[in-house]
């Protein structure tokens, strides 16, 4: 149901590939982060890369500005904020320098799918994703299907199972246990 004309809206892309496709030392890393965070395939990886590049870009440029410029103190403060309560960033770093530090495990970290088997919801990694596209899992009263989900730090004593979840007790049925109640 396309309108003639052009579409204006703007987006721009969420990854960016690798320049060298078949470089072993990354092919190895991705690999490893790819078993250790559950992630599906290697988008998941260049995603968080390119999330990564563009605040170490915005920290550089605004590095390169005198330190008592008025765009390098808000923006500067804007972006420490935020990263810190994604929970990228420890409280105690409060300098653009420990922006320049950072790694993509630290946003790996913060995936609902990561923080899920670190806070016991889910038995392994493989298993918090199950849970979060089955919506058996809510942050605050919204549930969440999505296991990239960023977890901000003060939303993390909020997870919990949904209501409407088998798994809670108060939900719905599962099919194999609807199937033994009819058996009885």
């Amino acid at each position: 149901n396309k309108k003639m004309g052009r579409d204006y809206r703007t987006y721009s892309k969420t990854y960016k590939t690798p320049g060298r496709p078949f470089e072993k030392e990354r092919l190895d890393r991705e690999l490893r982060l790819c078993g250790k965070y559950g992630l599906r395939n290697k988008k998941e990886i260049w995603r968080v890369n390119l999330a990564l590049a563009k605040v170490r870009k915005t920290a550089r440029s605004l590095l390169t500005l005198p330190a008592d410029n008025q765009k390098r103190v808000l923006e500067g403060d804007a972006l420490l904020r935020r990263l810190k309560r994604l929970g990228v960033l420890p409280d105690d770093k409060d300098k653009l320098d420990y922006v320049l530090g950072l790694k993509v495990e630290d946003f790996l970290e913060r995936r609902l799918q990561t923080v899920l088997k670190k806070n016991n919801v889910a038995t392994s990694i493989h298993n918090a994703r199950v849970l979060i596209h089955g919506r058996h899992i809510r942050v605050g009263k919204q549930i969440v299907n999505v296991p990239s989900f960023m977890v901000r730090v003060d939303s993390e004593n909020h997870i919990s199972l949904a209501p409407t979840s088998a798994l809670s007790g108060k939900g719905k049925l599962g099919r194999i246990k609807k199937i033994k109640q009819r058996s009885k």
